[in-house]
């Protein structure tokens, strides 16, 4: 029997006009600006308009610590979205962008799977609307002014081994993490170490996701710190004249994405940083436009909930004032089994023992949502055809001692059919009091900082400052910076900073190597263990099974 792929269920879904979509989401057409008959940008005046509007309802679907079993995050935000839909709710979806690099490495696409899919799903995960280009042709003009100041004569007096900016591209190259450029004479720039970001990773990024409008845009991207003088002092792209450039290069791309779900929800799909290595979350302009249009609003962030629900928490909300009304936190069996010990390829098979060694990963999850953030939590576990009744049972009776629900979520098979008792379950917490908090104040010391998150979200006994670290903090405390929330960049496979160490590990530090201040996005970031920001493609990607026929049409993308 076959089972259709992803892109052919995309593919043979019949889409609504985009204008159709934007009038279900209460768009006047004076605000689109059309991308072909299926996509639009939204232009941010929309937002001026529905000022006075009440704001509906935020849920943020987050997940368990992911595996190689796969959990389906976006699958679920879809999903659940069109299950609102389906019990009479006027409900939007708001997404990131995906990435070329995981597009072409390891993930094959990021629009969710089955029937719960954003569409037109081939341009979303390629080129869509050309926000990721921009994004980084803004970010390498801010490269390219800077290597033409030094130069032509250096007047900000700016040490050439204290530059701190690096080029970026939407692509995962390991070869170009670490290069020497301006070879070949004085007329070629000046020789340095030198490297490259993906996209993603880029302050630009982060700028564009969390900026109020224009004016706030060109305020964050002048503040951006480039380098640093011979005598310490930051030099930012307002002293090298950037700013308002850069800008120019983004006017189109800070306008949300509009698409639609296959059971034609409204979609924003807009911004996406990774959660691993920056705050992982779409636009605040994308989600605050949805909150004005809709009576609920789901959102996710990136990876498991240490990452990308704590960033959404602690950088997101608190930057943008948005109060969330409940989490979904995404799970599997197998995945559960996974963390329990199971080899991948033995997944399949009924193991009661695994899915209890794995469940400490998940309710370390939902512990910290409901105490640490003060959030009422639902459990979605994403079903799969080999999932047994006992082993759905033993989640549920572990979930319901935390206080609780786990809720079958059939959304890939059934759409929003299969996402309707989740979304019953939503609507419920919605209507539940709670208790919203961060997990650090901003005024604590970065240490302190650094220290909370480890301990409270992580469970780790500790930090450990290495190499530079400790001089570091000292130097953005300095300069003015220890007031900014914290990113955490930290491997997505595990609770610590160890990929290996599955489950909910005890007994361990975090190893804290480097700190950087973004300026311009307002966070410092805090690289730890081996953490990069430039990944590499996996021994055979993705990118060896994507064709395209003569007529057009894409073949391979999952």
């Amino acid at each position: 029997m076959h089972f259709k792929t992803d892109i052919e269920i995309a593919q043979a879904c019949p889409k609504r006009h985009i204008a159709s979509i934007a009038q279900t989401a209460g768009i006047d057409e004076r605000y689109l600006e059309l991308y072909g008959s299926f996509k639009a940008k939204v232009d941010p005046a929309l937002l001026k308009e529905k000022a006075g509007a009440p704001d509906g309802r935020l849920i943020l679907v987050t997940a368990i610590t992911p595996t190689p079993a796969g959990e389906g995050k976006t699958t679920t935000s879809v999903g659940l979205a069109d299950g609102l839909r389906a019990i009479g709710k006027r409900a939007m979806v708001a997404l990131r962008e995906p990435s070329l690099g995981p597009v072409f490495g390891i993930k094959g696409g990021a629009t969710g799977g089955g029937y719960a899919q954003v569409v037109p799903m081939e341009d979303i995960n390629l080129h869509f609307t050309g926000d990721f280009h921009a994004i980084g042709a803004s970010n390498n003009l801010l490269a390219a002014m800077l290597d033409n100041h030094i130069h032509h004569g250096n007047a900000l007096g700016i040490d050439p081994r204290q530059v701190t900016w690096r080029r970026c591209m939407d692509m995962n190259d390991r070869q170009l993490r670490n290069i020497v450029d301006g070879l070949g004479g004085r007329t070629n720039g000046v020789p340095r170490e030198d490297g490259f970001d993906i996209t993603v990773a880029s302050e630009v990024m982060a700028v564009l996701c969390l900026s109020d409008g224009m004016a706030d845009l060109k305020r964050r991207l002048g503040n951006i710190v480039v380098a640093y003088t011979h005598e310490g002092k930051p030099v930012t792209a307002r002293d090298l004249k950037a700013h308002g450039a850069m800008a120019a290069l983004l006017k189109d791309a800070v306008k949300p994405n509009l698409v639609q779900t296959l059971e034609g929800t409204p979609a924003f799909v807009h911004g996406g940083p990774f959660a691993n290595i920056a705050h992982g979350c779409n636009s605040v302009t994308a989600t605050r436009m949805a909150l004005k249009l809709a009576d609920y609003v789901v959102t996710e962030a990136g990876f498991a909930a240490d990452l990308g629900a704590e960033k959404f928490f602690d950088i997101k909300c608190r930057m943008a004032n948005l109060t969330p009304s409940a989490v979904v936190v995404v799970a599997t069996v197998r995945a559960l089994k996974y963390h329990g010990g199971v080899p991948k390829s033995e997944l399949n098979r009924e193991n009661l023992s695994a899915v209890e060694r794995g469940l400490p990963n998940l309710l370390q999850h939902v512990e910290n949502i409901k105490t640490v953030f003060g959030l009422p939590c639902v459990v979605a576990v994403n079903a799969f055809p080999t999932d047994t009744e006992a082993e759905l049972r033993l989640v549920e009776e572990k979930c319901a001692q935390l206080g609780v629900r786990a809720v079958l979520s059939e959304v890939w098979a059934k759409g929003g059919r299969g996402g309707a008792a989740l979304a019953e379950e939503v609507v419920r917490l919605c209507e539940t009091p709670s208790d919203f908090r961060f997990a650090y104040d901003l005024n604590m010391p970065i240490d302190e900082k650094l220290e909370a998150i480890c301990k409270k979200v992580y469970r780790a006994d500790g930090v450990r400052l290495v190499g530079n670290a400790e001089k570091q903090i000292k130097q953005l405390e300095e300069l003015g910076f220890g007031n900014l929330p914290i990113c955490m960049a930290k491997t997505q496979y595990s609770f610590s900073d160890d990929p290996h160490k599955l489950g909910a590990p005890r007994g361990f530090t975090v190893s804290v190597r480097s700190l950087k201040a973004c300026a311009g996005a307002g966070f410092i970031v805090a690289l730890t263990g081996e953490m990069m920001t430039m990944p590499g493609l996996p021994k055979v990607p993705a990118a060896e099974n994507i064709d395209v026929d003569e007529n057009g049409a894409i073949r391979g993308l999952f």
